[in-house]
């Protein structure tokens, strides 16, 4: 009989990697739904922006007007500076807020207390904004739950109709961002406090840092990415605020709460000024990605 040599180990024939442009196919959806509804509407914005049109005749081209009308136009102008208040009652109060019930929350020794603690200050991020807008309307309203609160502390000479008040109208809108937003704060923080190094703290602790010293020097850094999420989330809502304003106080009295949002509506809808409000609507763009770009730059940042 022959003698069998040693068997021949199998090779299997190299996987052969993928091309590079094989991957497009997978995201052509995400592209084409991208660009159908973001990109095309955008590029369209831009183009009436040159032109004064009023949404159904023919329309003449007018430059660069429409733009000097949105940083000449006192109205225009105060729309714009009222979205700049609102980020800090928007975001900066919601942030500062989420860190002081994220902490309290955290030191809840139970897992079934800091559970619903989160789920309760969640829930007004669960209301609809204009449902939110609705009830705080009541509760701010000549007889609504504010003024009878100040009433019974002795406090009448501030009761007031606080939506109707030109001085007070844009704080009020504000603060119903702010209940809004806190819950959202708190869980992203409340999340960020529970991974922390407990380690940390305890060596702090030993060297001698106080609660303050510890939250500026170890809890403040390792929640910056949370902070910088939160904040990126809630400027964007503060700039381009509709449904709160609209329905709580449609831009009044006056002008004294009119944000873009609302002046875009009402260019188009109510005067018929399709060009100027895509001026407008550019650069709310422009001045969006002006306030974000630093905040992503910060959250990049080792």
């Amino acid at each position: 009989m022959r003698e069998r040599g040693p068997a021949r180990a199998r090779t299997t024939p190299p996987v052969r990697a993928p091309r590079p442009a094989s991957g497009w196919w997978w995201v052509l959806p995400a592209l084409l739904l991208y660009g159908g509804f973001v990109l095309y509407p955008l590029s369209q914005t831009v183009r009436y922006s040159f032109y004064d049109w009023d949404g159904f005749g023919p329309a003449t081209w007018v430059g660069l007007d429409n733009y000097r009308s949105v940083v000449t136009d006192e109205r225009l102008l105060d729309s714009l500076g009222h979205a700049l208040v609102l980020i800090a009652f928007f975001t900066l109060l919601p942030i500062a807020l989420g860190l002081a019930l994220a902490a309290v929350v955290a030191d809840l020794r139970s897992a079934g207390a800091r559970a619903a603690a989160r789920a309760l200050l969640f829930l007004p991020q669960v209301v609809p904004l204009a449902g939110a807008a609705i009830a705080w309307s009541w509760m701010y309203s000549s007889d609504g739950v504010v003024n009878q609160l100040l009433r019974l502390a002795g406090l009448d000479a501030l009761a007031r109709p606080w939506l109707a008040d030109f001085h007070t109208a844009l704080p009020a809108v504000g603060l119903i961002g702010a209940w809004v937003a806190t819950g959202l704060c708190t869980l992203l923080f409340t999340a960020g406090l529970l991974r922390i190094d407990p380690s940390l703290h305890e060596a702090a602790a030993l060297d001698g840092a106080g609660r303050i010293r510890r939250f500026t020097a170890v809890t403040l850094p390792s929640l910056r990415r949370e902070i910088v999420v939160a904040a990126t989330i809630l400027t964007i809502a503060a700039l381009a605020s509709f449904d709160i304003v609209y329905v709580a106080t449609a831009g009044g009295p006056g002008y004294s709460t009119m944000v873009p949002g609302v002046l875009i509506f009402r260019l188009v809808f109510t005067e018929q000024a399709v060009g100027l409000a895509s001026a407008l609507a550019v650069v709310l763009v422009v001045l969006v990605l002006a306030v974000i770009a630093p905040l992503q730059r910060l959250g990049r940042e080792r």
